[in-house]
C-alpha cells in the first residue's frame, strides 16, 4: 500500500501552557510557544514527527520535546487541551492552548500523523512492518433482546489493551451511548429490573474505558440524564434505587449572580458540576486510579479556564462587586454573590500559587474586604460561613496580604477587619465558624516568633547574647501601630465576657458561652506568648487571672481544664512578673481544691492538676513552693499519699522554711554544669574573659613564680580586688619554700582541692547550713577524713626530703629578682586561696574561712 501524503508541520507558534501530572495534581511547567516538526533521517526518509514548546521567558529553553508515537495516545479535550502519556516514563502530560485555533492546528498535525501510523505497514511514517493493529469489532444492535450479549462482548473486549482501544473507537464512531439511553426508559416502563442492571453494567464498562472523549460525551447536555439514569440501578444493591436524575435536573441548583455571556465558559461550568457529581457520588465506589485521574484532569482544566476568564473580565468583576455598592440593596442577590465568591476561592485552592495570587489581587482591588465585612455580619449562617471561608482561604495563601489591607483600613480611619471578626466570634453559635475565626485572629495578630536570648546563646555564643540585649529587634512599624490600636480598644471588647465574670456568683453557662470561653482563653494564651509586654499590661489592668480562676468553680470539667491550662502556661513561662501575679491573686488554692475534689479519680482534669504541681516541683520554682506549703498545708496533708506532695512537704520541712536555698539539693555532679550554663547577657562576655585571663596566667606561670607569689610579700588579690588579710591554710615547715620543689609536692591546684573539704567542714560548724540527708553527711565526712589523712602523710614526706634539696632550691631562688621579697617573709609558708564573689555571696550557702595549721 502506498504511503499517504505526509502532513505539513505547523511553523506558526501557538501560545500554550505545559502541565505535568504529579501525585494526582497538575504541575505547571511553564508558558511557551508550541510548534511541530518532522526530522529527516540520513537516507532521506521522513521520520520522527515531534512537538516542541519553547519557553516564553527564555527562548533558548525548551519546555517540552515529545515524539509522536503510536503508543502515546494523544487525545484532544474540549477545544484548548491536548493530553497524552509519555511512553518513555509513563508521565501524563497536557498542553493548554490560549486560543482554540492554535489547539486545532497542532491537533490536526498530530491526528494526521497518528492516522498514518495506523493506515498500514507500508506507511512512510511506520516504525516497523507488520504492526499488529486491533481488528475492527462490531457489537450487536442496541436493543432489549441483545443486552446480555452486548454486556458479555464488552467485558471480553475490555480485558485487553487492543480490545479497549477498538471498543473505544467503536463506541465513539457509532454513538453507542446515544443508542443505549432510550433503552433505560423502555426497561423502566416494562419494570424489567434485570435489563436495568445490565444497562448499568454496560455504562460502567464504557465509562471505565478511561477515554476523555467518551466521558465528555457522557456528561453532555443530551446524554447526562440518560447515563446517570442507567447508573441508578446498581446490581450490587438490587433493592435500592438512587435519585441522580432528580438531583441533576433541578433547575434551582444553578444560580447566575452576574450573567456570563461566553457560551463556552457556561458549558464548562455545567460540565464541571456534572463531572464532580459523577466522581464524588455516582462512581465513588467503583472508581479505579486511572478513571479518577481522568476525571480530576477534566475538572482541573475546566476550573483553570473558568477562573482565567473571570479574573480577566473586568466588566464582570465590576458588576459583581457593584452589587454591594448599590443604593437599592437586594439582600438575596448579595447573599448569592457572597456564595459565588466563596466557590471561586474554593476552586482557586487547586490552582498554582501565581494564579491564586492574581485572582485574590483582582478581588481585593474591587473591594473584597467590604464583601467579607458584609458576610460576617449577615444574619444567615450560610453567608457567615461563606465569608469565613473566603477569609481563611486568603489567609492560608498569604496572611501578609490581609494585614496590608487592614493597615490601609486603619490609615483611612475605617473599622478594621478584626473588629468584624471579634463581633462574630462573640455571637456566633456555629462551633466550626468560631474555630475558624479564632484561628484567623491568631494569624492576623501574629508578629512572628519572639527572640529568645537563650536560643541565640546556644547558636552564636555569648557575644550574640550581649549584642541582642543591647540592640532591640526590629519590628514592623505598621504592625506595632496595629497592635497598639488593638490593645487600646479591640482587646477589651474581645475579652469582655471574661471581664464580666467579676462579681458573678453562678458559674452555670450555656453551650455557646462555654465554647466561647474556651476559644477566648486559647486566644489569650497565644497573645501572652507573642505579645509579651502588651499582654502583661492587659492581664494586670483587667485582672484576667482572677477572672479565669473563677471558672474553676464551674460544673463543666472542660472549663476547669481550660482554666488550669491557662495558669499552667503562665508559670510555664517562668516569668517573674507572672509568678508574682499568680502569688498575689492566690489562684493556686482553687486548683488544689479541684485536685482534692477529683482525686483519686484518674481523668484529664486530675492529670492536668498533678502535672501543674509536678512542674513546680521539678523546675524548683521556690516562691511557688513556699506559697503552696505555707498557705495550703492542711490540704496538702490530705494528698501526702502521693509522692509529689510528700516530697514537697519534706523539702520544705528540711530547709526550715528557707525555700530560697533549695538548690542545696541539686546533685553535686550537676551543679557545676548548671553554673557553667548560666550566662549573664549584660556582663557575661567581659566577666568571663577576665576569668579566662586569670586561669591562663596561672597555668603559664612557672613553679618558681608560684612559690614567690605564695609568699606573704606577694599575696594575690582576692576576687573583689582586696588583698587577702589572712591565708586559709598555714603549714609548718623546717625550711622555707622547699615543699614546692619536691617531686611529690602538692601543686597549687591540689592544695586548693584538698583545702575545700576542710573549709566546708569548718564553715558548716560556724554558719550552720540547712541539714543534710544522713547518708550524704556520713559519706562526706568519710571522704573528708580520707583526704585529711592523705594530706598529712604527704606533708610529712615532703618535710623529710626538704634537707636534700635545700641547696639547689636556694641557688635557683637567688637568681630571681624577687629574692628580697622571699627573704622578707621569714615565717612559715602560707598558701592563699581566693574565692570568687559568686562563691562568697551565693545564696548564703558558702562562707570563706581561713585557719592556720601547725
Amino acid at each position: 500500500m502506498a504511503a499517504q501524503p505526509v502532513p505539513h508541520p505547523s511553523t506558526d507558534k501557538k501560545r500554550v501552557k505545559v502541565y505535568e501530572l504529579r501525585n494526582n495534581d497538575w504541575f505547571d511547567r511553564g508558558t511557551g510557544f508550541c510548534t511541530t516538526a518532522i526530522e529527516i533521517s540520513e537516507d532521506g526518509h521522513q521520520r520522527d514527527p515531534r512537538v516542541y514548546v519553547e519557553s516564553e521567558d527564555q527562548p533558548d529553553r525548551v519546555l517540552l520535546e515529545t515524539r509522536i508515537c503510536k503508543q502515546d495516545g494523544f487525545h484532544k479535550q474540549q477545544e484548548t487541551l491536548i493530553v497524552w502519556t509519555e511512553p518513555s516514563n509513563g508521565v501524563d502530560m497536557a498542553l493548554s492552548f490560549q486560543e482554540p485555533e492554535g489547539c486545532a492546528t497542532i491537533w490536526k498535525f498530530i491526528h494526521s500523523v497518528q492516522q498514518q501510523y495506523h493506515s498500514g505497514p507500508d506507511d512512510g511514517l511506520s516504525e516497523d512492518n507488520g504492526v499488529d493493529m486491533p481488528n475492527p469489532i462490531s457489537l450487536p444492535l442496541a436493543s432489549m433482546a441483545n443486552l446480555a450479549e452486548i454486556e458479555s462482548q464488552m467485558r471480553g473486549f475490555s480485558g485487553t489493551a487492543n480490545g479497549r482501544d477498538a471498543l473505544t473507537k467503536y463506541v465513539l464512531a457509532e454513538d453507542y451511548i446515544g443508542k443505549l439511553i432510550p433503552l433505560v426508559l423502555d426497561a423502566e416502563d416494562l419494570e424489567s429490573l434485570n435489563d436495568l442492571h445490565r444497562l448499568c453494567n454496560i455504562m460502567k464498562i464504557i465509562i471505565l474505558l478511561n477515554d476523555t472523549s467518551i466521558i465528555e460525551h457522557a456528561v453532555s447536555d443530551e446524554c447526562v440524564i440518560g447515563v446517570v439514569g442507567a447508573l441508578e440501578y446498581d446490581p450490587d444493591f438490587p433493592s435500592h434505587k438512587a435519585n441522580h436524575r432528580q438531583w441533576l435536573e433541578g433547575e434551582g441548583r444553578y444560580k447566575e449572580v452576574v450573567r456570563i455571556e461566553d457560551p463556552q465558559i457556561l458549558r464548562k461550568i455545567h460540565q464541571t458540576y456534572r463531572l464532580q457529581y459523577l466522581k464524588d457520588v455516582v462512581l465513588a465506589r467503583i472508581l479505579d486510579d486511572n478513571t479518577f485521574s481522568v476525571l480530576n484532569s477534566l475538572i482541573f482544566f475546566n476550573q483553570v479556564d473558568i477562573v482565567q476568564h473571570l479574573q480577566s473580565n473586568a466588566t464582570f468583576l465590576a458588576e459583581l462587586f457593584n452589587i454591594f455598592k448599590s443604593p437599592q440593596p437586594d439582600q438575596r442577590r448579595k447573599k448569592e454573590a457572597v456564595l459565588f465568591i466563596q466557590q471561586c476561592c474554593a476552586i482557586t485552592k487547586n490552582l498554582q500559587p501565581p494564579a491564586r495570587q492574581t485572582l485574590y489581587n483582582n478581588f481585593l482591588a474591587h473591594g473584597l474586604l467590604q464583601v467579607i465585612n458584609f458576610g460576617l455580619r449577615h444574619s444567615d449562617v450560610a453567608v457567615r460561613v461563606g465569608a469565613t471561608d473566603i477569609l481563611v482561604s486568603m489567609i492560608d495563601h498569604d496572611p501578609q496580604m490581609i494585614r496590608s489591607m487592614i493597615y490601609r483600613q486603619l490609615h483611612e480611619k475605617q473599622p478594621p477587619l478584626t473588629d468584624s471578626l471579634i463581633d462574630l466570634l462573640l455571637v456566633e453559635v456555629d462551633l466550626g465558624v468560631k474555630s475558624q475565626i479564632s484561628d484567623a485572629l491568631k494569624v492576623l495578630l501574629d508578629q512572628g516568633p519572639p527572640i529568645q536570648p537563650e536560643a541565640i546563646a546556644k547558636a552564636n555564643g555569648e557575644y550574640a547574647v550581649r549584642v541582642a540585649s543591647r540592640i532591640p529587634p526590629s519590628a514592623d512599624p505598621q504592625q506595632d501601630n496595629f497592635l497598639n490600636g488593638f490593645y487600646e480598644s479591640s482587646a477589651t471588647k474581645l475579652f469582655q465576657p471574661l471581664i464580666d465574670l467579676q462579681g458573678r456568683a453562678s458559674m452555670d453557662f450555656s453551650v455557646q458561652q462555654a465554647s466561647m470561653f474556651t476559644y477566648l482563653i486559647e486566644i489569650l494564651c497565644f497573645f501572652i506568648r507573642q505579645h509579651q509586654h502588651r499582654s502583661k499590661f492587659f492581664v494586670l489592668n483587667n485582672d484576667i487571672v482572677l477572672r479565669i480562676s473563677q471558672l474553676l468553680r464551674c460544673p463543666e470539667k472542660f472549663l476547669k481544664l481550660v482554666a488550669v491550662r491557662f495558669i499552667r502556661q503562665l508559670i510555664g513561662l517562668q516569668d517573674e512578673f507572672y509568678v508574682k501575679h499568680v502569688l498575689e491573686k492566690k489562684v493556686i488554692g482553687p486548683i488544689l481544691d479541684v485536685l482534692v475534689e477529683t482525686m483519686p479519680k484518674d481523668n484529664l482534669l486530675s492529670s492536668a492538676c498533678l502535672e501543674f504541681f509536678e512542674f513546680i516541683r521539678k523546675e524548683n520554682i521556690k516562691e511557688l513552693v513556699k506559697h503552696v506549703v505555707e498557705n495550703y498545708r492542711d490540704k496538702i496533708q490530705t494528698l501526702v499519699y502521693l509522692d509529689l506532695f510528700r516530697t514537697l512537704l519534706l523539702r520544705y520541712d528540711q530547709t526550715g522554711g528557707f525555700s530560697t536555698n533549695m538548690d542545696y539539693y541539686i546533685e553535686v555532679d550537676d551543679e557545676p554544669k548548671k553554673r557553667m550554663g548560666i550566662v549573664n547577657p549584660k556582663t557575661g562576655l567581659m566577666e568571663h574573659m577576665t576569668m579566662d585571663q586569670t586561669e591562663e596566667e596561672y597555668w603559664n606561670t612557672s613553679d618558681d613564680e608560684d612559690d614567690l607569689q605564695a609568699r606573704p610579700g606577694n599575696r594575690p588579690l582576692s576576687a573583689n580586688g582586696e588583698p587577702n588579710a589572712k591565708p586559709l591554710v598555714d603549714y609548718a615547715s623546717d625550711e622555707e619554700g622547699d615543699e614546692n620543689l619536691e617531686a611529690g609536692a602538692l601543686s597549687a591546684d591540689e592544695d586548693r582541692q584538698d583545702d575545700e573539704p576542710r573549709k566546708a567542714n569548718e564553715s558548716s560548724r560556724d554558719s550552720a547550713p540547712p541539714p543534710e540527708r544522713l547518708s550524704e553527711k556520713r559519706r562526706r565526712e568519710e571522704d573528708e577524713e580520707d583526704d585529711l589523712s592523705k594530706m598529712v602523710q604527704h606533708k610529712r614526706r615532703n618535710s623529710t626530703s626538704a634537707s636534700s634539696n635545700a641547696s639547689s632550691v636556694s641557688g635557683a631562688l637567688r637568681r630571681k629578682k624577687t629574692t628580697g621579697a622571699r627573704d622578707a617573709g621569714g615565717g612559715p609558708k602560707k598558701i592563699a586561696i581566693s574565692l570568687s564573689p559568686n562563691l562568697k555571696g551565693g545564696n548564703g550557702q558558702t562562707h570563706g574561712r581561713s585557719d592556720d595549721e601547725a
